[in-house]
């Protein structure tokens, strides 16, 4: 009986669900297969602490889709777009490694964990990011247009050649962080001297 049980899991996990449309879907009570979904969208679904741990996503597209506290845990997610998602204490850096490739636009990311994840080239654009962590990330390349990196926490993260001209509330030590070639802006480049303590008038 528990071979079965292990021969039939094995055949969900290989199971591909391709160019399909989600929409208003609730993930939470109906959770995906497990699986890899290629080249779909997910449409206002409801993924509230719904379960995507072990999903492949390939060329996917999520759109005003609420995945706060989603599980991701050795989920791949390679070129996979959020767009106007909440992802409130998401934590990306439980997912595979292995081809990540994400993009962000107008997402809620508080909160959210990507620690010591390569996130070369990057777009993070209109995005909250209020106190999400980016400890040890290779950040090369990201860009932060329009972002809010309020109590955002880059510490050992690699961010040379990374965008930050219109990012605003960043605090970021240039001490504990690699900044070659980063892009700033005044006044917003202030941020880089949090740790010293010093009067700028």
């Amino acid at each position: 009986m528990a071979i079965a049980d292990n021969r039939e899991r094995a055949t969900m996990q290989t199971e591909l669900i391709e160019n399909r449309v989600f929409e208003r879907v609730s993930l939470t009570e109906n959770p995906l297969l497990k699986g890899v979904y290629e080249e779909c969208s997910f449409i206002k679904c409801d993924a509230n602490r719904s379960d995507l741990s072990g999903i492949t996503f390939r060329n996917c597209l999520f759109e005003n889709c609420d995945l706060s506290l989603a599980t991701v845990r050795n989920s791949l997610l390679q070129d996979v777009q959020f767009r106007g998602c909440k992802l409130l204490g998401v934590q990306f850096s439980e997912c595979k490694g292995f081809l990540l490739q994400l993009g962000f636009e107008e997402c809620m990311l508080k909160l959210a964990l990507f620690s010591q994840l390569k996130l070369k080239n990057t777009r993070f654009k209109n995005c909250d990011l209020q106190e999400a962590d980016f400890t040890e990330a290779d950040l090369t390349g990201a860009v932060f247009e329009e972002c809010d990196l309020l109590r955002t926490t880059f510490l050992k993260s690699n961010l040379e050649q990374a965008d930050l001209r219109s990012a605003f509330n960043y605090s970021i030590d240039p001490e504990s962080n690699r900044l070659k070639k980063a892009r700033f802006l005044l006044p917003q480049v202030i941020g880089l001297l949090d740790r010293y303590d010093i009067i700028i008038e």
